[in-house]
């Protein structure tokens, strides 16, 4: 049996992308740096996922890989405070996806919101595969197998979350109840002793008689804390506090982050697809030019020109990247035209270069050792495929094929 807590278990994932730029480090991995203090973390390189929508050009994701990971590592990332892996190296993660394809309606797959939005946006390439449209299922099994109790997502994300939740459910309704588990629940409840035994039973009945939260809450604690009853026992009367079956898959929550507020050099959002960005090893010199020749409000059209910075994509870096002081003054001098717009930039060129020389310092020691990056990302894929192998054994068991 699995005795980890999901409560403490952080999962998240990225495509194979290649290298990354300031929206990626702002909107995801300056989260995970944070994440990886507070939970056990597993961080993971989704490259099947890269294949449902890149199937016609594999010959992109390895190189992507590595570069991406460099930039994790960079960024802060730290393999001593987090599991790093690719999907492809746990085996497991594909396992689970076609168990539970079994149980998954079709049309739950094909509600997903972004299911019909990619089609729109990917009109170019032919997405009526099964790959696609199982993808947000392969994500569920992505979290489920780790019996992850946290994903951060942004909020255009909150459904593959609960569309996981949805089949974790489903799962334990159908594999959660084991003959005799009434009894069985009974049992365990005996084996907590008589006065935890007495409490739960009355947080239990407040909170399927009454629908008292709290009481819930309560019962849930009082279960951790147990230490004279088995894990089996406890996931058990987990299920049985619910009124439901013994729960085998966690459901997750969604823990919610901010969208990334880091806008292009084009005012629009930042992404290669735009080929606005400023990638987070970019060079010095690189970084200068790219801020320099960012585009400013249109109505300034000579220096002598007053502005408007609400109109102007550098006051949005000012708002992320400037003090109080800083934004004061642009705000002023954009407006009566005190400053010109190559001076209004200034500040942010110095503020990026501050922010990203130590990232492309670490960046340069783990491009010159490419075995070591590969040795974090095998080491993390062994922790990971243990952890899927305890959570595919009570799966299989679950389902009748633990006779191998």
């Amino acid at each position: 049996m699995n005795t980890i807590d999901p409560q403490q278990r952080v999962l998240s994932g990225m495509r194979p992308t290649g290298r990354l730029h300031l929206g990626h480090y702002h909107g995801v991995l300056e989260n995970w740096v944070k994440l990886q203090h507070e939970y056990q973390c597993f961080f993971f390189v989704a490259d099947w996922h890269a294949l449902t929508t890149h199937y016609d050009t594999p010959e992109v994701i390895e190189a992507n890989v590595w570069e991406m990971v460099i930039d994790w590592l960079a960024a802060g990332v730290d393999p001593q405070s987090s599991t790093m892996f690719v999907q492809s190296y746990v085996p497991e993660h594909a396992e689970l996806h076609m168990l539970l394809s079994m149980i998954t309606p079709l049309g739950w797959l094909e509600r997903v919101p972004s299911y019909k939005d990619q089609q729109e946006q990917l009109k170019e390439k032919d997405l009526a595969t099964y790959g696609f449209l199982g993808y947000p299922l392969l994500q569920s099994a992505d979290i489920l197998i780790y019996k992850a109790g946290g994903v951060p997502v942004g909020a255009d994300q909150v459904s593959h979350v609960e569309i996981t939740r949805e089949v974790a459910r489903r799962f334990n309704h159908i594999y959660g109840r084991e003959p005799g588990f009434e009894e069985n629940s009974q049992a365990a409840v005996k084996k907590m002793g008589k006065k935890a035994g007495k409490l739960y039973n009355q947080l239990r009945k407040a909170y399927q008689e009454q629908g008292d939260q709290e009481a819930l809450e309560k019962a849930q604690a009082l279960l951790k804390d147990q230490q004279n009853i088995s894990v089996g026992d406890k996931e058990r009367l987990f299920g049985y506090l619910e009124g439901s079956g013994r729960i085998i898959l966690a459901e997750p929550q969604a823990l919610l982050t901010p969208a990334s507020k880091m806008p292009g050099l084009d005012g629009r959002k930042m992404s290669k697809s735009y080929s606005n960005v400023i990638d987070i090893r970019d060079k010095t010199e690189v970084i200068e030019t790219k801020v320099l020749k960012m585009q400013t409000d249109p109505s300034r059209g000579r220096r002598t020109d007053p502005g408007d910075p609400e109109k102007c994509p550098v006051w949005q870096m000012h708002e992320i990247y400037s003090d109080s002081s800083t934004q004061e003054w642009v705000q002023e001098g954009c407006r009566s035209a005190g400053i010109g717009c190559v001076d209004c930039k200034r500040p942010i060129v110095e503020a990026v270069q501050k922010e990203l020389a130590p990232i492309r310092e670490r960046a340069k020691n783990y491009e010159s050792e490419p075995d070591l990056v590969k040795n974090i990302i095998i080491e993390g894929s062994e922790v990971a495929r243990d952890a899927a192998k305890l959570t595919m054994q009570e799966v299989r068991q679950a389902m009748g094929l633990a006779y191998r």
